[in-house]
């Protein structure tokens, strides 16, 4: 599945209309969800550029730039490595995701100013990444097992028309969420909008993409990706360039005991 940081990114034999045949809200959910994944699959690997642009309640703004890369593992969630280059505070600090497909996710953070890595405990995945109004669990790949599903409706969001549905974390307990509602655009299959609800049912946090780009023929990433905070009034806006797909990367640059070395 792919990483959330470039889209949130479920069944190879779908048709193209994966709920035509599905009788409850749940099963139409579900298909939904298959039929995004399935649409993302085969990407390999890919790199890219970003600019982490963060921002308090009272529009003070903070910038950051990151590297990104990305490897695809058959049969279970994906590779993931963060790169931090700017500015000097946080120069150095790289963050490696290995997501899986059921269990916990696998994270280390390396922080150079203490020159150690330091694994993010799944108990901590509702926490801020680096600050930003994205949490542990946001950037990991968001694989369709971890969740269940519900489609409720369908709409027009900003010019498109979308499936609107409800995901609900299978890891209750660790998740600093209750729901997501997602809008999916009905065409291509990439995500638009998400409501993110906390352990209160309250609305926590919308996050919303645009500028999408075709890469490869197939695969849409997007431009700009913006999360706001409701209930602090913070949010961090990414902004995504050069995109390289199939740059021959390895497992061996996705190490966790190499952290300190990534550059």
């Amino acid at each position: 599945m792919r990483s959330f940081l470039t889209t949130l990114f479920l069944g190879a034999s779908l048709l193209s209309v994966p709920y035509a045949f599905s009788e409850t809200a749940e099963e139409k959910g579900l298909a939904i969800a298959m039929e995004a994944d399935r649409r993302g699959d085969g990407f390999i690997d890919y790199t890219a550029d970003m600019e982490m642009i963060l921002k308090n309640r009272h529009g003070n703004e903070s910038k950051r730039s990151i590297r990104i890369k990305t490897l695809e593992v058959p049969g279970d969630g994906d590779k993931s490595l963060s790169i931090f280059d700017t500015p000097k505070d946080v120069k150095g600090t790289a963050f490696l995701t290995f997501s899986h497909k059921v269990g916990d996710d696998d994270q280390w953070l390396y922080l150079p100013a203490l020159k150690r890595v330091k694994r993010i405990n799944s108990r901590n995945k509702s926490g801020s990444f680096m600050g930003s109004e994205f949490a542990y669990e946001d950037i990991a790949s968001q694989e369709v097992e971890k969740y269940n599903y519900k489609h409720l409706r369908e709409e027009q969001y900003q010019g498109q028309n979308c499936f609107v549905g409800e995901s609900y974390p299978v890891d209750q307990q660790n998740s600093g969420y209750t729901k997501r509602l997602t809008w999916t655009d009905k065409k291509e299959y990439r995500v638009l909008k998400v409501e993110y609800y906390d352990r209160k049912q309250s609305l926590l946090k919308t996050l919303t993409t645009e500028d999408y780009q075709q890469y490869l023929g197939k695969y849409w990433r997007p431009g700009m990706m913006h999360m706001v905070n409701h209930q602090t009034g913070k949010s961090t806006t990414l902004l995504w360039k050069n995109y390289q797909f199939r740059t021959g990367l390895s497992d061996n640059d996705f190490n966790s005991t190499s952290l300190k070395r990534a550059r």
